[in-house]
């Protein structure tokens, strides 16, 4: 009898919506449009990564996305004054869903972005990151299209600026605290990275410091003794790499970029290098926060005390990015609807943390995952970003099914 009790209740707590969406006519038809058009959507994918969108200039691409939204019928398209590209499909009611993925990539103006292909791979910079997702989520508009969805959400699909590097969020950051129809936003999806069973319902806290150590320079042999700001950043970086952070809660710190001095044979009166330090837990990013103050001021000194006591190095450090860290509950009926489109497509889920545009909504308290666009990828963030299309239309299936259940979870059912 206890066995019988058992099975049944496990049963019962399985998402029930999932077998009843894949029996209706017009997820059907999305679903099969969507398998159908896997070529298409790769060839969309390609033709994105080609088109340059540095952070802070993604300005190229985001004309070719509205150009996009609106041969796909969205609604009200517009680039918004941060340079997001926006499209509405209406639902019953205003309250609204919304699905983003990112135009810029994590490179510097100028880099190559032509896309080249090795037998089962493409390679690109940009190409997973985050052309994948663009390239699926107007998969996701011409499959709703296609199948005749209707929602009772409205949805407000997103090509967003700003989310790599120092971008620090600023395209979703407006989106939730300054857009017009800020209050309007009841759930976030972002669609980022290609695993289709990774959900990422946990922000990994992120803050990073620009630090600028300026001095008198001088000749390297004329004026020696005088402190160096590349010496005291050497003092200072030191102290950083032996740093003691916790595996768990995930923490991490990296300088990612240092610059400075004019010439061998000089003493430079500049130094600048950026520090990224992350973890999940808020109260241990304050912690190594602190750390890098204090190795910041020490290097600082002993660089000082080392060389002329009539010239002395002076440091400033400057805020550049705050991602907050929080998490979506698993309790939340998002996280439950991207775990019941996994379940549907027949997907163990993954519950991830990481630092992605989902970061913005779940600090202000607004339900949000970020999820994968289908196939395969690796080497992110270097020019050997290489994608392979295994599998890959199942990305932008699981997104709509989880945009599907969401919705009928919003409609009380």
């Amino acid at each position: 009898m206890k066995i019988a009790l058992a099975l049944f209740l496990a049963a019962a707590s399985l998402p029930a919506a999932e077998n009843a969406l894949l029996s209706r006519p017009d997820v059907k038809k999305a679903m099969t449009f969507i398998q159908q058009s896997d070529q298409r959507t790769l060839a969309s994918q390609v033709k994105i990564a080609e088109i340059p969108a540095a952070t802070f200039h993604e300005g190229v691409r985001a004309k070719y996305l509205a150009s996009e939204f609106r041969r796909l019928g969205l609604k009200n398209v517009e680039i918004d004054k941060q340079g997001n590209v926006l499209g509405w499909r209406d639902g019953e009611v205003p309250d609204t869903l919304v699905l983003a993925a990112h135009l810029d990539i994590s490179f510097a103006e100028g880099v190559d972005t032509k896309v080249r292909k090795e037998p089962t791979r493409w390679f690109g910079p940009g190409l997973a990151d985050d052309s994948r997702g663009l390239a699926a989520m107007l998969n996701i508009v011409e499959a709703m299209n296609e199948g005749g969805i209707k929602t009772h959400r409205t949805i407000l699909f997103v090509a967003n600026v700003g989310e790599e590097g120092l971008g620090d969020l600023n395209g979703v950051r407006y989106l939730f605290k300054e857009s017009p129809f800020r209050n309007r936003l009841r759930e976030f999806i972002s669609i980022d990275g290609t695993d289709p069973t990774r959900i990422v319902t946990g922000g990994t806290g992120v803050k990073r410091y620009r630090v600028v150590l300026t001095g008198p320079g001088g000749h390297s042999y004329g004026n020696f003794g005088r402190p160096s700001p590349i010496h005291a950043a050497g003092r200072i970086i030191d102290q950083l790499a032996d740093l003691k952070v916790p595996d768990n809660p995930k923490t991490t710190f990296n300088v990612g970029k240092i610059s400075g001095g004019t010439a061998v044979n000089a003493i430079a009166e500049e130094c600048t290098f950026e520090v990224d330090l992350r973890s999940v837990d808020p109260g241990v990013l304050d912690r190594i926060e602190a750390k890098l103050f204090e190795a910041v001021r020490l290097g600082t000194e002993q660089e000082n005390k080392a060389r002329s006591a009539a010239d002395r190095l002076k440091s400033d450090m400057k805020l550049v990015s705050n991602r907050p860290a929080g998490k979506t509950p698993e309790a939340a009926p998002l996280v439950r609807a991207a775990q019941a489109a996994n379940a549907a497509m027949g997907h163990e889920s993954q519950l991830e943390f990481a630092s992605t545009d989902s970061n913005i909504p779940i600090g202000l308290g607004i339900p949000a995952v970020t999820m994968g666009g289908g196939g395969r990828s690796g080497n992110a963030h270097s020019l050997a970003e290489w994608y392979e299309p295994v599998d890959a239309y199942k990305g932008p299936q699981t997104v709509l099914l989880t945009i599907l259940e969401a919705d009928g979870m919003s409609r009380g059912r």
